[in-house]
């Protein structure tokens, strides 16, 4: 009995010693199995193409997705376009002396496709802030050729100064005589409806600028810009002269309380604005003669626009009606409001002469 225990002990020691020999031995072979796989993998030959291919990428490829990464992280705004800086005072794009054309077989269609950028009438430099927001003002009856003709050197002539511009044409309905002043009056008040305008030019449809460093744009005084035209010999007219196309900024302009509403007929409303301006002491500026040229386009008179017999009367009576006669009585109705590509045109009705 004690023999057989003895025996039994011994057994199960042996089958423990077996097992733990058995354990050992799998331990060592996964351990001699791995170091052979490294070695094996350190030793495989990498190919010349494979290497600069890695290299490539370890360079290239992960740097630039680390690189898109913290670019977009550090631009979230990647996308917008960084802010405009000022338009220089004076425009890179001025060529001076123009050569002006007025062919017959122009059309509106053309001047349009030449005018991309136009929209609605308005046009702002694309690659710069304009120092100025000018809104030139042109009364118009019955002149649609000469309207084409200044609007094909027009726009051209602007964009080159780099302004933010609109070009309102106010078209006088009916049949009553032409009032010249009044619709500019008219057209400074619709503008002002659409935009805060800097500066305003005045302009007749029948003069086109013949060089574009006769600047459209406002100072400290008002400022005449037709010094000579073609038919007067590139001469003032007179001394006083202060028509044609003259640029007032929107405060001189409210201060002088506008044009007189009461010229009929042409003649004596530029005088009458001459004359408003004096009394605020201002200073009438023009640029100088060999640039403030410009090409009168020919016409006859036209029926409706007779010369006004009442000028000289109503002149000398300014100085005292200026402060009622203006903007602040300026009544009309407006009939439309077109704004085609290249100008905004406006209808209005003006009602008549008192007597």
């Amino acid at each position: 009995m004690g023999a057989c225990t003895v025996i039994s002990k011994f057994l199960r020691r042996c089958k423990f010693m077996i097992l733990l020999l058995l354990s050992v031995s799998v331990l060592a072979w996964i351990a001699t199995f791995a170091s052979e796989t490294v070695k094996a993998i350190q030793e495989t030959p990498v190919s010349e193409k494979t290497a600069d291919k890695n290299a490539e990428f370890l360079r290239g490829g992960d740097q630039y997705s680390l690189r898109s990464v913290s670019q977009v992280s550090s631009n979230p705004l990647s996308d917008t376009p960084p802010p405009k800086g000022s338009c220089p005072e004076k425009s890179p794009l001025l060529q001076g002396a123009l050569n002006l054309t007025f062919e017959d077989s122009l059309t509106l269609k053309e001047v349009e496709l030449e005018n991309g950028r136009v929209a609605e009438g308005q046009y702002s430099p694309p690659d710069c802030l304009a120092q100025q927001k000018v809104a030139i003002l042109i009364p118009h009856r019955n002149r649609e050729r000469h309207l084409l003709y200044l609007l094909h050197h027009l726009h051209p002539f602007l964009q080159r100064q780099q302004l933010h511009y609109g070009i309102y044409v106010i078209h006088q309905a009916g049949e009553a005589k032409f009032n010249r002043a009044k619709l500019l009056n008219v057209g400074y008040l619709v503008a002002l409806k659409d935009l805060d305008w800097d500066c305003f030019v005045f302009h007749d449809v029948d003069l086109v600028p013949e060089n574009d460093h006769n600047l459209y744009s406002c100072g400290q005084q008002p400022r005449h810009l037709v010094v000579g035209r073609n038919v007067t010999g590139y001469k003032l007219r007179y001394k006083g002269y202060f028509g044609g196309v003259t640029a007032l900024t929107k405060d001189q302009f409210h201060q002088v309380n506008g044009f007189s509403n009461n010229y009929w007929g042409w003649g004596g409303e530029d005088d009458d604005l001459r004359i408003r301006v004096e009394l605020q002491h201002m200073k009438i500026i023009r640029p100088l003669p060999l640039v403030a040229r410009y090409t009168m386009v020919f016409h006859q008179r036209d029926s409706g626009n007779e010369i006004n017999k009442d000028r000289m009367r109503l002149l000398g009576q300014t100085s005292q009606v200026w402060r009622k006669d203006g903007l602040n009585s300026c009544s009309y109705t407006t009939l439309s409001v077109e704004r085609p590509q290249l100008y905004i045109n406006v209808t209005v009705d003006i009602g008549k002469p008192m007597h």
